[in-house]
């Protein structure tokens, strides 16, 4: 009984040592994350094998990890920039990424945990810079806002492609003009369409006054031809026609009486 107690305290410290050092070693890696093992006694980060995926892991004590999410992530940008003449256009961005999950261990080794303010971020602004002044405030206002949407995407795309970050889109949500310089280019684009809807007025009325000319040119050709066919004898048999379905109206009252000098008859009187 005297031994328990000098046995009983070294197997208490050793239990405890033994606790702290799992509990120091163990790391949880969260959904959608992955870690980047740094080996305090070895060569330093990992970047030969895989990182740590998700779930539970045993490290050494004296190794860190290092945790990035890994999911598709959204960063939103406010950027004031130049039109190709000198006018600043502010433009709101947002860009959908994520680091290269194979690449991560040179990722962290080479550039760090804050990459998208390093690289990302300064690489999205060079690349609106370059692109939006290469156009017209009207050409951004109206227009191009797809074709600058995608320049700025394939511009940035390239450079950061190389910097184990994977660029999804793009996307520029809105692009703001001084108030005058948007001002005028209302005013002109509701001149263009007046003009436009003038000249579809003109084309209109030019197009009937067209048609008119050919049904009236078409009546003619056809009275011409009519007039061309027709001879005394016809005549005489379309006045008889006319004459009996008047006769054989209820409502007529006739008198019939010869005159002309082919002596077709009158008919007179009525209800």
């Amino acid at each position: 009984m005297d031994k328990l107690p000098k046995i009983a305290l070294p197997a208490v410290f050793i239990i405890l040592l033994l606790v702290i050092i799992i509990s120091k070693s163990a790391v949880v890696i969260g959904s959608g994350e992955a870690g980047v093992l740094y080996k305090t006694l070895g060569d330093g980060v990992v970047t030969d094998k895989p990182p740590l995926s998700e779930g539970f892991h045993i490290v050494a004590p004296w190794n860190k990890v290092f945790i990035y999410e890994v999911r598709r992530m959204e960063i939103f940008e406010k950027m004031k920039v130049l039109s190709s003449n000198g006018l600043d256009i502010q433009l709101d961005a947002s860009a959908w990424y994520m680091p290269e999950y194979d690449q991560l261990g040179f990722l962290h080794q080479r550039i760090g945990e804050n990459y998208v303010q390093r690289i990302l971020l300064p690489t999205i602004r060079s690349a609106a810079r370059s692109v939006v002044g290469r156009y017209t405030p009207e050409q951004l206002y109206s227009s191009k806002r797809d074709a600058i949407q995608a320049e700025i995407f394939e511009e940035t795309k390239k450079i950061v492609s190389n910097q184990y970050i994977v660029l999804d889109d793009i996307l520029v949500r809105d692009v703001t003009l001084p108030p005058t310089i948007k001002d005028a280019i209302e005013r002109k684009l509701r001149q263009e369409q007046e003009s436009l809807e003038y000249e579809f007025r003109l084309e209109k009325a030019d197009k009937e006054a067209q048609r008119q000319v050919i049904e009236a040119q078409g009546k003619a050709d056809a009275n011409r031809i009519l007039s061309a066919s027709l001879t005394d004898k016809i005549l005489q048999d379309k006045g008889i026609e006319a004459t009996l379905m008047l006769a054989q109206s209820p409502n007529a009252k006739v008198v019939v009486v010869g005159s002309g000098d082919a002596g077709l008859p009158l008919i007179l009187g009525n209800n």
